[in-house]
């Protein structure tokens, strides 16, 4: 282990469950946080947090005051969006936040760097052929505001392991699980579902990997991952059907979604996402989620496997203890905040 850990994106759905384990292991842990995050408290009492933004230069000056080689940095810091408008925050965050934390890291040549990409910053391969890590990445080569934003800060991380940083980077798929305060895309959607509010689902799938699994890999990599590597932590492929059907189960519900059709889907996906935004409603159902759903879902985490051992829990371990979770938090009657009203700073992409 190492003596200091700076986390980025620390009260994000995947940056708390990060900053949990390190705190488990008695680690010493700050988090760089934003002025008035409604979550900061959420945060172990053992963290200390530093107020700042991954695009303030002075703001991570104060954040990196003492790192030194002892030190392991974990970026999880980062704007997540289906919109199709996202607007420039996305790439300040993502692909510049990105750059002023590299100076900073390699200013003050610290021991490690984890930087939490996404798949969707992996060119798509034709279906039935195994995704894999080893690709060219460039924003060219993907579709999509948010694919195009991680594609250009993970080619940064991979030119500042190449000038010598000791950086590895972590590929999840889509991120579910219980504890998503936030409110990600599948989350939003299961808790419609549940509340007998989801008239329409849509046919298709994608690979889903449990948050908890995520957040082990991550610490695996800070440990075991090989400077200038990058690692794909992805769960399973299994359909929004599927999925709801699971969940239903353990929630005890009989009701069922109409399942549209992909190609149906993509006609009403535009209308949905203009009438979700007007009233300032979860995005879920928009073209580009639809386009996710319609994609080569299958990566291959045989990388991480071997390198430090990464296996990732059944999906339906998964959803049984999010449906158990979605439940609690409705009988307590707490309401979860949208992303729809303030851009996230969280870990990966639902």
């Amino acid at each position: 282990m190492y003596d200091k850990y700076l986390v980025t994106g620390a009260t994000g759905f995947l940056g708390r469950a990060v900053a949990e384990r390190l705190v488990r292991r008695r680690a010493q842990v700050y988090a760089l946080v934003l002025q008035n995050d409604p979550y900061i408290n959420l945060l172990p009492k053992e963290v200390h947090t530093v107020i700042g933004d991954v695009c303030a230069k002075n703001s991570l000056a104060d954040f990196f005051a003492d790192a030194d080689s002892r030190t392991c940095v974990i970026h999880c810091a980062g704007i997540v969006s289906v919109a199709s408008r996202p607007g420039p925050r996305l790439y300040q965050v993502n692909v510049g936040g990105t750059g002023q934390l590299l100076q900073q890291c390699m200013a003050h040549k610290v021991g490690k760097l984890v930087y939490v990409s996404s798949v969707h910053a992996i060119p798509e391969q034709p279906k039935g052929c195994p995704i894999t890590e080893n690709c060219e990445f460039s924003p060219g080569l993907v579709d999509g505001d948010y694919a195009k934003s991680k594609a250009a800060a993970t080619e940064l991380v991979y030119d500042a392991a190449a000038c010598g940083l000791n950086a590895s980077i972590v590929f999840p798929s889509g991120i579910i699980g219980p504890d998503d305060l936030q409110g990600g895309s599948f989350t939003s959607m299961a808790r419609s579902f549940l509340a007998g509010k989801l008239p329409f689902a849509v046919r298709g799938g994608y690979d889903f990997v449990d948050v908890r699994d995520v957040a082990n890999g991550i610490l695996a990599c800070s440990e075991s991952g090989e400077p200038g590597k990058g690692y794909i932590l992805s769960g399973h492929y299994v359909t929004i059907r599927r999925m709801l059907q699971i969940i239903g189960a353990a929630a005890k519900r009989r009701y069922r979604p109409i399942c549209l059709p992909l190609g149906l889907a993509r006609l009403a996906a535009p209308y949905y996402e203009r009438r979700s935004l007007k009233d300032r409603k979860p995005l879920f159902f928009t073209p580009y989620s639809i386009s996710v759903l319609a994609s080569n879902g299958c990566f291959s985490h045989a990388a991480a496997s071997k390198c430090f051992a990464y296996q990732p829990r059944p999906l339906e371990q998964t959803l049984r203890d999010m449906a158990a979770w979605l439940i609690a938090q409705k009988e307590a009657g707490k309401a979860l905040p949208h992303l729809i009203r303030r851009p996230t700073i969280s870990g990966a992409r639902c």
